[in-house]
């Protein structure tokens, strides 16, 4: 009798957190570690981070729902992705192992405008982000401080002396247009006309915007006009470049579509575009460069990365999901499908051999459905904590 009144114990205290889950409308939570269910605020037992609240509106988040909707916390964090289905083509794909590069042509270079000693750097270190108009060094130059003197007489001019046969406004413009092509802004040359004093230093600002790549200079080295200053990349498109034998260069074209995976960023799936073919090999190895360009919108895509190409080379096209949106069990395979109001739901599919990449889906979706793509094994946990095994396992 004892054994069976603390078996019932046992099962009756989860539900009954459930119940009196589903009256509070909500719990809070641990972002790192969502097992943890708590029915006030504090901290999470195991790591320490602030628990976040999880509110269960309506029905479709009650203990037994089928629907799960996460916080825009846990989106970002569980970094969940995802894919229309659509038709794709499922044939056999050939693979290529490549690495990821920086776009060279979002490539841009700050060099000096006028001869001078660099007084002070203001950016110092690679990675750095800059913006147009943002100080970039402090330079002395004799030159620049006699053009500036040449300005501030040439408004002096203006204003006291009136000789018909001297165009003094033109004088002012010349120098002016002298200042702005040795790098001054047009503020510098208001200040510099409404103070009507020569600075030892003259601040440059920046004419370029990205991630810097590499600072050529130091303080206190001098520099001469069209010496390189700075570069910049912008990393928000990249290229992944691989190696090819000569007899598979009649599988890729230029502006082909392609996919490319990063095992280092668990195998995420993105869709890319064949930018260059060498039209000559390589004379030492015989092989052949490609070039794929990528968008790297969210960042998380770094140079250096290992990357793989694929494509199709068969021509079977079907109705297709990505093969890292499918989850399979003892019962079958199943999708995360995103809905309508941002929740997200379990479905069964019947699904075909395919590549490495996409898998034909036989029952189960429609064209236009969308799924999880990436972070699907994370609904799926916490769908099992907030649900239980069983309704999971039907």
């Amino acid at each position: 009798m004892l054994i069976a009144v603390l078996f019932t114990a046992c099962k009756s205290k989860p539900h009954q957190q459930a119940i009196a889950k589903a009256q509070s409308k909500g719990y809070y939570t641990c972002s790192m570690h969502p097992q943890v269910h708590e029915e006030k605020p504090g901290n999470c037992p195991i790591c320490g981070m602030k628990l976040i609240r999880v509110e269960l509106t309506g029905g479709d988040n009650s203990p037994m729902s089928d629907k799960i909707t996460l916080t825009a916390t846990q989106l970002q964090l569980g970094a969940i992705q995802t894919d229309t289905v659509r038709e794709q083509n499922t044939g056999v794909e050939k693979t290529l192992t490549g690495t990821v590069t920086m776009d060279e042509n979002k490539t841009e270079e700050l060099s000096a405008r006028i001869s001078g000693r660099i007084q002070q750097l203001f950016v110092r270190t690679n990675g750095e982000k800059i913006a147009v108009g943002q100080p970039v060094y402090a330079l002395y130059s004799d030159d620049l401080q006699e053009a500036e003197k040449e300005y501030l007489l040439a408004i002096q001019q203006q204003k006291m002396l009136h000789n018909p046969d001297v165009d003094y406004r033109q004088l002012v413009s010349t120098a002016e247009n002298k200042l702005r092509l040795w790098g001054l802004s047009a503020a510098q040359i208001r200040n510099l006309a409404a103070s009507g004093k020569v600075s030892a230093t003259t601040t440059t600002f920046s004419e370029i915007s990205g991630t810097v790549t590499e600072i050529a200079v130091h303080e206190g080295d001098y520099v001469t006009e069209g010496m390189p200053i700075l570069k910049t990349q912008a990393l928000n498109t990249l290229w992944v470049e691989a190696q090819l034998y000569a007899n598979e260069t009649g599988d890729y074209k230029e502006n082909d579509k392609v996919t490319v995976t990063f095992p280092d960023l668990g195998g995420q799936l993105i869709n890319g575009r064949v930018e260059f073919v060498n039209p000559e090999l390589s004379d030492a190895s015989k092989v052949d460069l490609i070039r794929v360009s990528i968008a790297n919108q969210q960042r998380n895509i770094k140079p250096g990365m290992l990357a793989y190409i694929s494509v199709g080379i068969g021509n079977s096209h079907s109705l297709a999901v990505p093969a890292s949106a499918i989850l399979t069990d003892a019962k079958g395979s199943r999708v995360w499908l995103k809905n309508s109001d941002g929740s997200f739901s379990s479905k069964m599919i019947t699904t075909a051999a395919g590549n490495q990449n996409y898998i034909p889906v036989l029952s189960g979706l429609n064209p236009g459905d969308v799924v999880v793509s990436n972070g699907a094994y994370l609904l799926n946990s916490e769908a099992l904590f907030k649900n239980g095994g069983d309704k999971m396992s039907m």
